[in-house]
């Protein structure tokens, strides 16, 4: 990078040395640095933690947890340790962001998609809602400019062709071919109590993805469908995990508090009392063990 920001080229034409010079103009140190990570010897965007335990107010908020926690540099004689000490530039990560227009995430694997665990959204996700707020408000619609996310699914394709696709494609296409397909939901449910739990974390992850990125309003519908409206598919959730149950339920009703999806009265009164009767179980199984 700062090989390249020192070239003998047009800014127009190298958009490295375009930021740096810059950055340059106002007494920035290392405007090349493009590295960024937590600080040395730590780990996670954290995230993924507050949106566990819902600890957030406006989604903005996720995108400045996700900055504090990767203002680091690292590279060649960052922080005076070797190759593994990094330094603090707030300020370059900040202009980078201003900057970013798409956030590009590759996926090596087809076990675990963007659905299945938690770290896509806390990083991707919240990195792209970490550029949007540093975004100048769009004259046409009043909002914050939207900053867009590809997904590189390396899996697939030819050597000479990577599928390349928006991430609210990928989210439509995993939700729809997993979380929201019954022959999924009931191999999950003959797990028993993981089974449950890793349906619980997929709740928890869309309301991840709701938060950073988009999700379609029908997904919640048909999540609320297949797994907390059924009452067979209830009662079996509740017996193998009633704490992943009561998360099921929970979520649905803080996506719906929180604007993310929209449903009738009547439905989230039912999904009320679910919750309710939820949370009875959960303390009656908790004091057992007391």
């Amino acid at each position: 990078f700062e090989r390249c920001s020192i070239a003998e080229e047009s800014p127009d034409m190298n958009y490295i040395k375009k930021h740096c010079l810059d950055l340059e103009a106002t007494g920035t140190e290392r405007p090349a640095a493009r590295l960024f990570s937590n600080p040395p010897g730590d780990y996670g965007s954290m995230v993924n933690e507050v949106v566990g335990n819902g600890d957030w107010d406006e989604t903005e908020s996720l995108g400045e947890i996700w900055r504090g926690r990767n203002t680091y540099a690292y590279g060649r004689s960052e922080g005076g340790g070797g190759v593994r000490s990094g330094t603090a530039r707030p300020e370059v990560l900040d202009k980078l962001l201003s900057t970013t227009e798409r956030v590009v995430q590759e996926i090596d694997s087809v076990e675990y998609g963007l659905t299945d665990i938690q770290e896509y959204y806390s990083n991707t996700g919240a990195l792209k809602k970490a550029a949007e707020n540093r975004k100048q408000l769009d004259p046409a619609t009043g909002a914050k400019k939207k900053v867009a996310v590809s997904i590189i699914e390396a899996f697939g394709g030819s050597d000479d062709k990577v599928p390349v696709k928006d991430v609210e494609d990928v989210l439509r296409m995993e939700y729809r071919s997993k979380f929201l397909n019954p022959k999924w939901r009931d191999a999950m449910l003959e797990q028993g109590s993981g089974g449950a739990y890793e349906v619980s974390q997929r709740m928890t992850a869309m309301v991840g993805w709701a938060a950073t990125a988009e999700v379609d309003n029908f997904v919640f519908d048909q999540a609320a469908e297949r797994y907390a409206l059924d009452e067979e598919v209830a009662k079996r959730l509740q017996k193998n995990n009633p704490e992943a149950f009561k998360n099921v339920v929970r979520r649905l009703l803080e996506a719906n508090g929180r604007g993310m999806w929209s449903t009738d009265d009547e439905t989230i009164e039912k999904l009320r009392q679910l919750y309710s009767d939820a949370d009875d179980l959960v303390e009656q199984v908790a004091s057992s063990f007391g």
